[in-house]
């Protein structure tokens, strides 16, 4: 083993840093897309100045934590703005909506037509055929009221 990190050169860490690249790809985090940075940039490093194998893997360890709480604090302070701010919530674009209920609602459950697709209610003891308007959503299931 001692011998293997003594031939350590700039390549194994481009390699390395590709490795990290796939992994950040196949994985959806974006965790190794940082310590891929770091080996490339150790790799750079170690092209220029010859060094040994613990002065390269200090190298690493230190760019790598640089490099993730960097991305960390940025993305805190510039979070990623999206077109549509419901977009994992898809349910609360109904709110406000005015739909009728398909099935009754009894026991606090009941059904709405929204396009092609059945979604759960939950309200008051009403009758199918009933205007209702969502008001909130809880879960999977809207919350309605009598319009």
């Amino acid at each position: 083993m001692q011998n293997f990190l003594e031939e350590i050169v700039f390549w194994h860490w481009w390699a390395f840093a590709a490795i990290l690249l796939i992994a950040e790809i196949a994985l959806p985090i974006t965790f190794f897309l940082w310590m891929s940075v770091a080996a490339a940039i150790t790799g750079v490093l170690v092209f220029a100045v010859d060094m040994g194998w613990q002065t390269q893997l200090m190298i690493f360890s230190v760019l790598s934590v640089i490099s993730i709480v960097a991305s960390r604090i940025y993305i805190r302070k510039n979070p990623i703005q999206s077109e549509d701010n419901q977009l994992n919530r898809r349910g609360e674009k109904h709110i406000g909506r005015t739909y009728t209920l398909e099935t009754d609602i009894k026991n606090g459950s009941g059904k709405v037509r929204v396009g092609d697709t059945l979604w759960r209610v939950e309200g008051p003891e009403l009758a199918a055929g009933t205007q209702v308007k969502v008001t909130d959503v809880n879960g999977n299931s809207f919350v309605v009221e009598r319009v």
